[in-house]
């Protein structure tokens, strides 16, 4: 039986340019931690980590955000919004329901709302685990589409500091000087390809 490293390494190998969830089931046991409360989800379990959120209730949640991303996979966005809504609603100061709300409202062209629920997501995360990770992520991938590269960048960075591979390929294409290399790579790479220099039929 494969072990969440081995899925997340598998899953990197197969999956290498996903922005969301790079490696997934590699940050459970730090969300988790994380979830329940624990400032430092690395050290060892708050005294109070247990009493911030019930299990059942973090349960009860989850289910909830699962209907959510299966409401949005298959075009029914109200329906993800209503759920992910009501996830926030029970579990208010939970960065993974704002998260996975903004990603709805992002696709139903909501930018602002969206960038609102990241800033929260990361807020509640204090910048740390899975959460704040796909957080960055999209925040970041929102600033680059609007031409904000030096926030875009900055969000980016603290992603890929949290372990995000797409964040890292994003700020090699954000930075000036490797994409000319990569213009130049391609450049001979074909002139490699194909030497007398003649056009494909």
């Amino acid at each position: 039986m494969a072990t969440a490293n081995d899925r997340a390494v598998l899953q990197t190998i197969f999956n290498p340019s996903t922005p969301f969830g790079d490696i997934p089931g590699l940050d459970d046991e730090e969300e988790n931690a994380q979830e329940e409360g624990c400032p430092d989800a690395r050290g060892p379990l708050c005294a109070a980590a247990v009493e911030a959120f019930p299990p059942e209730l973090l349960e009860q949640v989850r289910d909830l955000e699962l209907q959510g991303v299966s409401a949005a996979e298959s075009g029914d966005l109200n329906t993800a919004l209503q759920r992910f809504g009501e996830a926030i609603h029970l579990l208010p100061e939970r960065a993974s329901g704002y998260n996975n709300r903004a990603q709805a409202l992002r696709l139903r062209g909501d930018v602002a709302g969206a960038l609102r629920d990241l800033d929260t997501a990361i807020r509640l995360s204090r910048g740390r685990g899975q959460a704040a990770c796909q957080s960055l992520v999209q925040r970041g991938l929102i600033h680059r589409l609007q031409e904000r590269e030096e926030e875009a960048r900055q969000d980016f960075e603290r992603a890929a500091r949290l372990g995000s591979t797409f964040a890292r390929r994003q700020l090699v294409l954000l930075n000036p000087y490797a994409a000319l290399c990569n213009q130049m790579l391609c450049e001979m790479l074909g002139r490699l390809r194909n030497p007398d220099g003649s056009g494909s039929e």
